[in-house]
């Protein structure tokens, strides 16, 4: 999105189209002002009957241009993203790895059912925003963003169509249609008091005014465009569909659950308010710091097993070692047994602190702890008999 004037317009990313809307809509006028109203201003029995006509293509381009930006300078009904998915829809489940262990894992459903005017509709959850879109909600793939009542995205306006501008883009539409005829009528209009003024054919007349040819021909092609749209958009209001849901769904209880009548959908669309924004685009944003979600997983579990199954090694091999090396001097003096003894204890006790505090150490195999620990002890009853 492009924000202007402090987040007061709120542009699609290709707002650079609107500049050419604007210009095929200001050209024309100004061409058909210059070189057929201009000329039509003595052409009635009142004397100034004629200015009207220049009059009203002026005031009919400024409310036309009013509703482009009416229709592409503000939210059309973006849903604000979520910083997290939803925690009451998390789903924990476990998944069955290549090598045969269980992980566990969080899932989002990705669709749900709700219920709308007593039909069900599923709707979808949206990964980029994070959440479950409300009914008739799209994300659009050029602004990014989840849309209410999106439409479609029309290049012309450079914005998304949707629950809060639709209204004036049909407006638009109708009233760029409307122009296209006034416009194509008094240049027809003009010719033909030409051919009656010089009596000549119609190319005599053409030849003498040929901007106002050029001038039906664009209004011409032009309306079958806008003129287009507006009867196909005055279809989907009378059933009360989205162009999206045309192509994409066409009949079924998705479109089926919201067709209220002919009238109350005209009234839905025209004589409703205006909801307000969800957004405040001006307010400053503030960052959250990211949410650490802890979690008890059978990894973790396996891994508290595992330490404490290494603790109770380490205390079954101080036990062995006490019994080889009671074995091995018999002829001791019991004072020193007991100092031997003693030490033995303190060796195993040593042995089990090291393995419960220190997470990364390690004694090696079984064997060759057994076999340091055994040389250490070793040592010290040599240098105990010595004494």
């Amino acid at each position: 999105q492009k924000f202007i004037l402090g987040g007061r317009l709120i542009f699609g990313p290709d707002a650079r189209s609107v500049s050419v809307t604007v210009l095929l809509i200001i050209l024309p006028v100004v061409l058909f002002c210059v070189f057929v109203a201009r000329h039509l201003r003595h052409e009635f029995s009142s004397y100034n009957a004629g200015y009207a006509i220049l009059v009203v293509a002026i005031l009919f381009t400024f409310y036309v241009l009013i509703l482009l930006s009416f229709t592409s300078a503000r939210d059309p009904g973006i849903v604000p993203r979520n910083l997290h998915p939803p925690e009451e829809d998390l789903r924990y489940e476990t998944t069955l790895s290549a090598d045969g262990r269980q992980t566990p894992s969080v899932q989002i459903p990705r669709t749900k059912e709700v219920i709308v005017n007593g039909v069900s509709v599923r709707v979808k959850y949206c990964d980029t925003c994070m959440l479950y879109r409300p009914p008739r909600c799209s994300h659009c793939s050029i602004c990014n963003n989840c849309v209410e009542r999106f439409d479609h995205h029309c290049p012309w306006v450079g914005q998304c169509i949707g629950l809060r501008n639709y209204r004036y883009f049909f407006m638009f539409v109708s009233s760029a249609t409307l122009l296209c005829i006034y416009v194509f009528s008094i240049s027809a209009l003009y010719i033909k008091i030409l051919m009656e003024h010089h009596r000549g054919t119609v190319w005599m007349a053409m030849r003498e005014s040929p901007w106002s040819v050029a001038l039906m021909i664009y209004c011409f092609i032009a309306f079958w465009f806008v003129g287009g749209l507006t009867g196909f958009h005055l279809y989907l209001i009378g059933t009360n569909q989205t162009t999206y849901e045309n192509f994409r769904y066409r009949a079924n209880s998705r479109t089926v659950a919201y067709n209220r009548g002919c009238a109350n959908n005209f009234l839905e669309v025209f004589c409703t308010q205006v909801k307000p924004s969800r957004n405040n685009f001006r307010a400053f944003v503030e960052e959250e710091p990211p949410r650490v979600v802890t979690t008890t997983t059978r990894e973790s579990e396996d891994e508290a097993g595992t330490r404490r199954q290494k603790v109770e090694d380490d205390l079954d091999i101080g036990d062995d070692l006490m019994n080889i090396s009671q074995r091995c001097n018999p002829a001791e003096q019991p004072h020193h047994s007991l100092d031997i003894d003693q030490s033995m204890l303190g060796v195993a006790e040593r042995a089990a602190t090291i393995r419960t505090e220190t997470r990364h150490g390690s004694w090696g195999s079984r064997r060759s702890g057994s076999w340091d620990i055994e040389a250490d002890v070793s040592s010290s009853n040599v240098r105990e008999s010595r004494s």
